[in-house]
């Protein structure tokens, strides 16, 4: 496309496009954005983007994106996370993410605890840009957090805090004589020991350089059309402070509340020193995780073992990992036998065995011998930093239980100055003096607590969520973790959940002059040529017993029905019987299907007519023939997880009803629910179905959870109230769950409902307490029952109670006892 020259007020709009298959789209989709007013568009379907000029007078980005919407394509939201600077209480909060959910396109949730907003915004509705001038309008700051940039943010809230304690200390020490009086005053002594000028030249410098912030976050407050903490400490600090002041000037020898103002200051600022300290800790787990990933790594580059820096690995390289060390990478074993340690990773407390062709992950931990691994997930790209993210991400999410107090958050500031403006004319009105009207409305001011009700649920949830990624229970979001605490039936899969999710040879039987280990070796060659669940079961049979394979020619696969081929000059067919077997089973669903008569000659077997008891007992039998000549029957089964049955009963204990749902045969399906305890089951269930079974639980009008792998599950999965996906090696299906469990253990499942369980209940008591000293306390002030002092000190040490209560989490571990390792 030609450019042509825009006119000065053209506007250029750089936009991705999803959805784009071949140039005919492209194409399409330029005709269509072209025949707007005012709109000149290129776009590359090579790299999916649109770059779109277009004219505002005659159009606008709206327009163009509903163009690209009727062309059947769309543009993808972006996210953007931003680390927040400049608040102080939960009204700050409130007022920056309304700032920003009030752009076009954008979709902003911010954490108090974390500071930090996550954003999703639509291209062309917004940028980048737009969000940083959005959070600089309401007063604060706003930096984009990058990987890299993890670093240095630590390092500057560490000089931050540094610098708070050293404006503290110079604060308490100034305030400490002032507190000595008051104190004296109150023991009886009735004249002030400290002359006014001196108290005077003590509590300036602490209302106007300690108290600085207060002013400043006032002004940006105001400037960006709200109130926040910081109005309330600087109004009533203010009041007291030059009501002192005037008092001092034109009536000496009056009452001086100098030592009010530099106290409400110098506590304020220490309840804030010790929020910021507590709210530090809420977010240790990440800093745990972050640290498992090693600095230096040992890399294989022209032939010598070189140390370097392992941002600097690329994939494909080798790395060498010795005893003791961290691995750097994700990555698969090469050469060497050892336990790896992944305990901070998956929460399993016992070294996991790793061998050539085994997966390894960055964080983990070698124990014995000298691992060559090559790298397949570096930097920013492994496992440890996908839970990081996920985490992260998790953490920064709102629980619905949040939304009354975002509500009282953000007019709590107002209606306080209101009850404040009302205790003062009220004591007026009632006859009071200047100063018996002053401090009451003082006090109120001081006292009210907006943080403590902001605070409430975020630290509760990055707590929480931080302490049970240690144990390798990952939380898409606290919407979900409130989901879980309510979960009163689960469905569950069968194989690979409740099962081991592997077939392993239980039993033989040999016919015809062949002993067992000759029959195993006939059938594990003839299966070499497969790939199916069971060729991997009579093949590690075969390598335990160390049995030489000969080799196979002249394969066949039959899909349903078993493999034949030539082995040793025999032709040899192993599979399933042939005639239909009657099943039992309580279950709901259809028999199995066996392969029908007219396949006798495939796999000839004369005795096959009997009834499998095998088959109802859970286990898979299948038969070695050669020709018309039955050689022997080889038995199968997937095994119930020794910690199926302990988990079933401790979901039980919660009130938490199990259905086991598995696309298997009835006669298997019945066996396992006996052995493991379930009551409910449906046999023959596809994976398509699984979401209808689930849908039908959920009709019952009950909170409906569904435990699989996340991935053969996902339909199920996506239509549970709340899904738990059951990780497997690489595979930890991240997207298709809402709670990943890193342990594919059924104990995982009721490990993250006693999580959510105990979160839940200590934002309660978190909410509670906030609501409850603001109820209580308010009243108090306004009454003249709470010296301006005595409410700044309770005001400083509201939010830490709750920052507190909510590090109570961090005890929290599972019940089971295999689990509790950190």
């Amino acid at each position: 496309m030609t450019d042509v020259a825009k006119p000065p007020s053209t506007i250029r709009l750089e936009l991705p496009i999803s959805g784009m298959t071949c140039a005919a789209c492209s194409t399409r989709l330029e005709k269509n954005l072209n025949r707007l007013s005012g709109v000149q568009a290129s776009v590359n379907l090579a790299n999916e983007h649109a770059s779109v000029a277009y004219d505002p007078a005659s159009t606008t980005p709206q327009t163009i994106l509903t163009q690209i919407e009727k062309t059947g394509f769309a543009v993808p939201a972006q996210t953007l996370d931003l680390q927040i600077t400049g608040m102080t209480c939960a009204a700050c909060a409130t007022r920056v993410e309304q700032a920003l959910n009030r752009l076009p396109g954008v979709e902003a949730r911010l954490n108090l605890a974390s500071e930090r907003a996550r954003v999703r915004y639509v291209p062309g509705l917004s940028t980048p840009e737009a969000l940083l001038d959005c959070v600089a309008r309401a007063g604060y700051g706003a930096i984009p957090i990058t990987e890299a940039g993890r670093a240095e943010e630590k390092a500057r809230k560490q000089a931050e805090y540094r610098h708070e304690v050293r404006i503290f200390t110079f604060s308490a020490l100034l305030t400490l004589p002032l507190l000595v009086q008051m104190l004296d005053m109150f023991a009886g002594h009735a004249t002030a020991w400290l002359p006014g000028w001196w108290q005077m030249a003590l509590a300036t410098p602490v209302q106007f350089w300690a108290g600085r912030r207060f002013y400043t976050g006032a002004w940006h407050a105001l400037r960006g059309g709200g109130a926040n903490m910081d109005v309330l400490v600087a109004l009533g600090t203010s009041a007291a402070y030059f009501f002192s002041l005037a008092m001092l000037i034109l009536a000496p020898g009056g009452h001086l509340y100098f030592e009010a103002s530099a106290a409400v200051v110098t506590l304020v600022r220490l309840g804030k020193l010790l929020e910021a300290r507590a709210k530090s800790r809420t977010s240790e787990a990440i800093e745990q995780l972050l640290a498992l990933a090693p600095r230096q790594a040992v890399v294989e580059r022209d032939g010598e073992a070189v140390a370097v820096d392992s941002a600097g690995i690329q994939p494909g390289e080798v790395v060498r990992v010795r005893a003791g060390e961290r691995v750097p990478v994700d990555g698969e074993v090469l050469e060497g036998e050892s336990g790896v340690d992944e305990s901070l990773l998956t929460g399993e407390s016992l070294p996991v065995a790793k061998r050539v062709g085994a997966a390894v992950y960055a964080g983990s931990q070698n124990l014995d011998g000298l691992l060559r691994i090559r790298a397949t997930g570096v930097g920013s790209h492994t496992q440890l930093m996908e839970i990081v993210r996920l985490t992260e991400a998790a953490q920064g999410s709102k629980a619905p239980i949040q939304r009354l107090a975002d509500r009282i958050s953000g007019v709590f500031v107002p209606a306080v100055i209101g009850l404040a403006a009302l205790t003062f004319l009220g004591w007026w009105l009632a006859g009071g003096s200047l100063t018996q009207s002053l401090i009451p409305a003082v006090a109120v001011l001081v006292i009210a607590c907006p943080c403590a009700l902001g605070l409430a649920t975020p630290t509760a949830v990055m707590v929480g969520l931080g302490r049970g990624t240690q144990f390798g229970i990952l939380v898409r979001s606290a919407e979900a973790l409130e989901r879980a605490e309510r979960l009163a039936v689960l469905a569950v899969d069968k194989t690979g959940t409740l099962t081991e999710g592997s077939m392993a040879l239980v039993g033989m039987e040999a016919s015809n002059g062949l002993t067992q280990d000759a029959l195993l070796r006939l059938a594990a060659a003839l299966e070499q040529g497969s790939t199916h669940p069971i060729a991997a079961a009579l093949l590690a049979a075969a390598r335990e017993r160390g049995l030489a394979l000969p080799a196979v020619s002249g394969f066949e696969n039959r899909p349903g029905v078993g493999v034949a081929g030539e082995v040793e000059g025999r032709r040899l067919s192993l599979g399933l019987p042939i005639e239909p077997l009657p099943l039992e089973g309580g279950g709901v669903g259809e028999r199995v299907g066996t392969a029908q008569p007219s396949e006798a000659n495939e796999h000839p077997h004369p005795s096959l007519s009997r009834e499998r008891e095998a088959d109802v007992a859970g286990v898979t039998s299948i038969y070695l023939s050669e020709g018309d000549t039955p050689l022997g029957r080889l038995d199968l089964a997937d095994r119930l997880r020794p910690s199926s049955i302990a988990a079933l009963q401790r979901l039980a204990g919660l009130g938490i009803r199990p259905v086991m749902l598995t696309g298997d045969q009835e006669g298997a399906a019945a066996a396992i629910a006996r052995e493991a305890g379930i009551a409910e089951w449906r046999a023959r269930v596809k994976p398509q179905d699984k979401a209808a079974a689930v849908a039908a639980l959920k009709a019952e009008g009950r909170v409906v959870g569904m435990a699989g792998d996340g991935i053969n599950d996902a339909p199920a999965l996506a239509s549970a109230d709340v899904s738990f996906g059951m990780a497997s090696g690489a595979d930890i299906a991240l997207e298709a769950a809402d709670i990943t469990l890193m342990r594919s253990d059924l104990n995982s499942v009721a490990d993250a409902v006693e999580l959510s369980r105990a979160v839940m209940a200590k934002i309660r008591q978190n909410l509670f307490l906030a609501f409850i000293y603001n109820v209580l306390a308010l009243p108090l002030a306004a009454l003249g029952m709470l010296n301006p002092v005595i409410a700044g000190a309770a005001m400083a040490l509201s939010s830490v109670s709750v920052v507190s209560n909510s590090l109570l989490l961090k005890r929290w571990r599972p019940r089971h006892g295999e689990a509790a390792r950190p």
